[in-house]
């Protein structure tokens, strides 16, 4: 019998993706399904195994309704995503577009940005953030919090006041960011630039009107990446505290579990957050084009 052409294209296709898809299959979507089970229920891990005592949604009712310091740091979290992803996003493509020129050392720049990729491990960050290698200290003495504090409300007041104490931490997060969008804009043809010079469009009208709708779907990966990689970072207080709980009396493996699918609902809605301005400011300018 012979095989058609696309389904020997298509079976090709799928040998080259299968391995990844076994591995996700045993090391990413058992383990997702396997967390689940256990979040709706009371986990004892004794000599004999794992015990499981069904209590349906009372993790996640313990989560909203009794745990306070969840809740705050949700909160808290949210807020800071509406900080980190825009910087993080704009600091990345600033950088970009600068190596991009035709400038001298272009692969030493390059190597110094993606530098803190290599070295900020939980442990090194740690210390740096202990001897506060992670602060602007002039810019936090050029503005005094308290004015801050009685200007602004609190809530933006405590963004304002986030962003100056963690202002080089922020833009250590750049490096895997600036290299995507690089990548993007050398993709880019170079005659659409020489015909937007003909035209007449300036350097600012060439930004607005021709890199930034080019380069939507490298912004639509940078914001799930950067979503993804403040989120799942070994210092993040979400993080530690589901990790600490794993081991507190009366919570154990159970309550754990509820709070990493509560995270993870909360990190897939401010993904799609983000997602949903990246795609309508697309539209938008493809209409005005």
């Amino acid at each position: 019998m012979r095989i058609k052409y696309r389904t020997r294209e298509a079976l090709v296709g799928l040998s080259f993706v299968l391995i990844w898809i076994i591995g996700f299959a045993i090391f990413t979507l058992y383990p997702l399904i396997q967390t689940f089970w256990f979040s709706l229920n009371e986990i004892q891990v004794t000599a004999e195994g794992i015990k499981t005592n069904y209590i349906g949604l009372l993790n996640y009712k313990n989560a909203f309704l009794m745990d306070v310091t969840f809740g705050d740091l949700l909160i808290t979290y949210f807020l800071q995503m509406l900080i980190y992803v825009p910087v993080i996003l704009v600091f990345s493509m600033t950088v970009s577009l600068l190596l991009n020129m035709n400038i001298k050392g272009k692969g030493l720049f390059r190597t110094i940005y993606f530098l803190p990729v290599i070295i900020t491990s939980g442990p090194v960050m740690k210390q740096l953030m202990d001897q506060g290698a992670t602060t602007f200290p002039g810019l936090q003495q050029l503005i005094e919090r308290n004015q801050i504090q009685q200007t602004f409300p609190p809530v933006i007041a405590n963004l304002i006041s986030f962003l100056l104490s963690s202002f080089i931490m922020i833009l250590w997060f750049s490096g895997v960011q600036i290299l995507i969008f690089l990548a993007g804009l050398q993709k880019i043809d170079k005659s659409m630039y020489e015909a937007a010079s003909i035209d007449g469009a300036s350097k600012w009208q060439v930004l607005w009107k021709l890199i930034l709708p080019a380069m939507n779907s490298m912004i639509i990966i940078n914001i799930i990446y950067t979503v993804v990689m403040v989120s799942i970072f070994s210092l993040n207080p979400i993080v530690l505290k589901i990790q600490n709980d794993m081991y507190q009396p009366g919570l154990g493996l159970g309550y754990s579990s509820a709070l990493a699918w509560i995270y993870f609902l909360v990190m897939l809605l401010i993904m799609g957050i983000f997602l949903v301005i990246s795609v309508s400011k697309d539209k938008k300018k493809r209409v005005m084009i």
